[in-house]
């Protein structure tokens, strides 16, 4: 059974067979079909923001949403992040957990709350524990959406030489600060036809900052390194059976578009679409039309079709 924080009712805990702790929300009809959320690098449940989670829920949805592991207030691991230098030539640590990991941590979360099969939906490097989720474990899976995110080849994704200069700074060390970095990239990576607001992504990092159970830095170094340690991902996705819906913006600086053209390469039957002038962000614009397609997705599934058409 979840446990439930005295300091904030909406998060959840599951204790998993790993001694992971993991934090959730859970929200909308319980009886509805599920969908699980998965963020990006870095990024806490909250990054979704409650206008995605009402969207989804006004959709008829039930949705979870998962701080990952050394995120938010989700276990931080033990192991000490990679230097630098590691992280820089894709050498991980000898004890680096690995997106497989946690792919099972994910899953756990739907045993914790009796839930045998979801709809998942990631972003970014949640996107790639999604898609893992779908090869390991098919049986749980529902459908896949896979937002702005890649295969694991070196060959495709890349970032931008200009995102890869702003990733190089040094880590933040005051709430201030990370604020202030956040804004800087996100309007950087975000795209030329959605310039973020300011005001709401300071709101968006600094509620990050204050969720945040340990060592940010070094809970981003430990996710890069499982990204890293997992590599080339293509075999283990043309394995995926799951009905897939793959998103991704033609104006992304740091998950580049080949990394959403590979991805429907590699799992059958999976279905693109790109949007104009986006980046690597939701913006509150594109809320609606996102989870409308997710819907469009996740229903056409549920009435026993192969996959969503999308005109």
């Amino acid at each position: 059974m979840p446990e439930t924080s005295g300091a904030e009712s909406a998060d959840q805990y599951a204790t998993l067979p790993s001694a992971m702790r993991i934090c959730f929300r859970d929200f909308g009809d319980k009886a509805a079909p599920a969908i699980l959320l998965i963020a990006g690098m870095g990024e806490d449940l909250t990054f979704w923001t409650d206008s995605f989670f009402a969207s989804l829920v006004g959709r008829g949805f039930r949705v979870v949403a998962i701080d990952n592991r050394d995120v938010g207030r989700s276990t931080f691991v033990a192991a000490p992040p990679p230097a630098l230098w590691r992280q820089l030539a894709a050498r991980p640590r000898g004890d680096a957990y690995t997106l497989a990991d946690m792919a099972q941590d994910a899953v756990g979360v739907l045993d914790c709350l009796g839930i045998s099969r979801a709809h998942l939906v990631g972003r970014s490097m949640g996107g790639m524990i999604a898609q893992t989720v779908a090869a390991a474990t098919p049986e749980r899976v529902l459908s896949l959406t896979s937002l702005y995110s890649t295969t694991g080849s070196k060959k495709v994704g890349q970032p931008a030489l200009s995102t890869l200069r702003l990733l190089a700074a040094p880590p933040a060390t005051t709430k201030r600060a990370a604020v202030r970095a956040h804004v800087r990239l996100t309007r950087h990576i975000a795209g030329t036809g959605y310039p973020i607001d300011d005001a709401t992504e300071a709101a968006v990092a600094a509620r990050g900052w204050d969720r945040c159970a340990g060592d940010q830095a070094a809970g981003v170094a430990r996710q890069i390194q499982a990204i890293q340690r997992s590599g080339d991902r293509t075999a283990q996705l043309r394995s995926i059976t799951a009905p897939t819906l793959v998103i991704n913006g033609d104006r992304d600086l740091l998950v580049a578009p080949s990394g959403g053209e590979a991805t429907v390469k590699a799992i059958r039957s999976a279905q693109h679409v790109v949007i104009p002038g986006m980046g690597h962000h939701l913006p509150e614009a594109l809320i609606g039309p996102v989870t409308q397609y997710i819907s469009q997705h996740a229903d056409r599934v549920g009435e026993g079709g192969d996959h969503v058409r999308i005109s």
